[in-house]
């Protein structure tokens, strides 16, 4: 049993149990989320997609800020003495799926 869920813009496939990393969510620790935004339902080979599926995921927020990896971006021009240097780090959620349903 698995499904694809659209959550921050952003398509993840889940299944019950499996904790992953989100874009940054609002709550806090414990929380549950739902997410009605299902675009694939598949129950044991039965397949439903886009429109008719009438499933919600829940979840539980394990960690409500982590930080993901420096991204720097650098822009220089050769010979007329332009540096930029921009950071940033973006913020995820980490999420447990307790179940479909």
């Amino acid at each position: 049993m698995f499904a694809i869920v659209k959550i921050a813009g952003q398509q993840f496939k889940v299944t019950p149990g499996q904790s992953l990393y989100v874009p940054h969510l609002a709550g806090k620790q414990g929380d549950e989320v739902e997410f009605s935004e299902v675009l694939l339902h598949d129950n044991d080979g039965k397949i439903s997609i886009g429109g008719d599926t009438s499933v919600k995921v829940k979840a539980e927020i394990l960690n409500e800020l982590v930080k993901g990896e420096k991204v720097i971006a650098f822009k220089m021009k050769r010979r007329k003495g332009f540096r930029k240097k921009h950071g940033h780090r973006t913020q995820y959620t980490h999420i447990k799926v307790t179940g479909i349903a």
